[in-house]
């Protein structure tokens, strides 16, 4: 992992996102601060989610508890569209 500061980052922004696309990582720095990280995205097309998803069964008061939730919020609105 390579470090640049945020000038550096602005003007050569292209290569930083070829260099990611490549599977590096740098982090951008401003003030020798660290401020961020450009690097490669985590493939992933959901699947994982799904299943999770797919897998987890709420337990009886899981309603309950939402709308208690809503109640104890009290928006002065409409918590959800077409209430």
């Amino acid at each position: 992992m390579r470090t640049v500061t945020a000038t550096e980052a602005s003007r050569s922004f292209a290569a930083l996102l070829d260099e990611a696309e490549r599977g590096l990582t740098a982090v951008v720095t401003r003030g020798g601060r660290r401020i961020a990280v450009i690097g490669p995205v985590a493939e992933s097309n959901g699947d994982a989610f799904v299943a999770l998803l797919g897998s987890y069964e709420p337990d009886d008061g899981f309603a309950a508890d939402v709308l208690a939730s809503r109640d104890a919020a009290d928006l002065g609105e409409p918590a959800w569209p077409g209430d």
